[in-house]
């Protein structure tokens, strides 16, 4: 009995130490984020002084949501979804976005709809949707540890590190994506406009660039 209170007393002790690391992590992104936004407005700014126009760089990431089913899908189309992990309605996953990821989007565009995603809505994906791949079983992230063990090794130890790796595409982002389930995401409040046809002519898919922010707030 002695011998397992004493365990207690040290898991507990370990336990608020991690806790500790993770907050001071949460709080060294926050101000990440913060100066990333200050010099963004700063550029802009200076521009506009100069009678320029800023031109921000070219985004990293993507949310991806497939929004068409399997009518009208050739073999090609098929397989990109399958490699971009998605192969149901309403799945969405986030992409690094490379020369070749994109022209993969551009193949499957008629089926998805994308486009730049907020911290915000990376967050509340993060924690509402956010379920772990662990022995190919769908698993919901219900404390640090398990990232922890999963995803350690790449320095990734709590959901804000998991969210700074996505976010910030860092170098180990293919571990800490495929870590996470595709989100299984619900019906647009409202209900979609029309998924035959592209986003700039009124429609549902393809590219909508920061619009995809307001999506994902209907379909979280």
């Amino acid at each position: 009995k002695a011998k397992r209170l004493a365990r207690a007393v040290v898991e507990k002790k370990a336990a608020k130490i991690k806790r500790n690391v993770a907050f001071k992590r949460a709080e060294a992104y926050v101000k990440e984020y913060r100066a990333a936004e200050n010099n963004e407005i700063r550029l802009r700014r200076q521009a506009k002084a100069s009678g320029n126009i800023y031109v921000p760089s070219e985004p990293n990431l993507a949310f991806v949501v497939r929004v068409r089913g399997i009518i009208g899908l050739a073999p090609k189309t098929r397989k990109i979804l399958q490699l971009l992990r998605l192969r149901q309605l309403q799945n969405g996953v986030f992409v690094k976005l490379t020369a070749a990821t994109i022209n993969m989007l551009r193949l499957v565009e008629p089926f998805v709809a994308y486009g730049q995603p907020s911290l915000k809505s990376v967050r509340e994906i993060v924690y509402k949707r956010g379920y772990m791949k662990l022995n190919k079983q769908r698993i919901p992230i219900t404390d640090n540890a398990v990232i922890e063990q999963a995803l350690g090794k790449y320095g990734i130890v709590c959901v804000e590190d998991l969210i700074h790796e996505i976010y910030t595409c860092g170098p180990h982002f293919k571990e800490a994506n495929n870590f996470l389930w595709p989100f299984k995401l619900s019906s647009p409040l409202g209900g979609f406009k029309n998924k035959g046809i592209h986003f700039t002519e009124g429609g549902d898919a393809g590219n909508r660039e920061e619009h995809i922010n307001s999506l994902v707030k209907k379909m979280n």
